[in-house]
């Protein structure tokens, strides 16, 4: 059926496009109601839409069905592995000590590329270049750069640290600066009678 005066056919409901409606992706023509998540009907736009072949999906979607797999990728912290659940809960439970970072090469492009090859002194974890607060030395993740007593949370300027550990400077005076009249400690003041 010969094209008379209209434009190409859309990639998703194959009728034609005019140029006043169009979108186009990977090389194919796109109706802009029809330029939608192939797997959520999300509304999609040039910075939201990641293409397969003749398919397109919000960036989301995409990395849900054609991203890596595994813990830690686009699923969420449900997605351990592939491996059958009871095979999981036994490797969980011979594992009692933190886990290290392997010392494959392919994993450590991976630590360079995106920072994981730090652990947080706090809760183990590794912490990545986004999430990363220096503090007494050491990365720590911005929810756990917190005093190791009271909990404040701090910031480089309030923020001491002893034995790898830190502590808001109103905690560290208290616990290990100097005792005695005077100094801040009220429970050193004698009553002088």
């Amino acid at each position: 059926m010969p094209n008379w005066g209209g434009g190409a056919k859309c990639g998703a409901c194959d009728k034609t496009v005019y140029h006043a409606e169009e979108i186009q992706c990977n090389g194919r023509s796109f109706h802009k109601t029809c330029f939608v998540c192939m797997a959520c009907r999300k509304g999609l736009d040039s910075t939201t839409v990641a293409a397969h072949e003749s398919e397109i999906y919000c960036k989301s979607c995409y990395g849900k069905k054609y991203g890596p797999k595994g813990y830690g990728y686009g699923q969420g912290a449900g997605a351990l592995s592939s491996d059958p659940p009871s095979r999981n809960l036994d490797l969980q439970q011979q594992e009692s000590k933190p886990h290290r970072p392997s010392s494959s090469p392919n994993s450590s492009k991976f630590a360079q590329k995106f920072g994981g090859s730090d652990r947080c002194p706090r809760c183990s974890k590794t912490v990545y270049a986004a999430e990363k607060v220096m503090g007494g030395g050491q990365p720590w993740h911005k929810t756990c750069f917190r005093c190791a007593l009271c909990g404040k949370s701090l910031e480089s300027t309030t923020v001491t640290d002893k034995d790898g550990e830190i502590y808001c400077k109103v905690c560290y005076a208290k616990n290990f600066g100097p005792k005695g009249m005077g100094l801040g400690n009220l429970g050193m003041v004698e009553d002088r009678g």
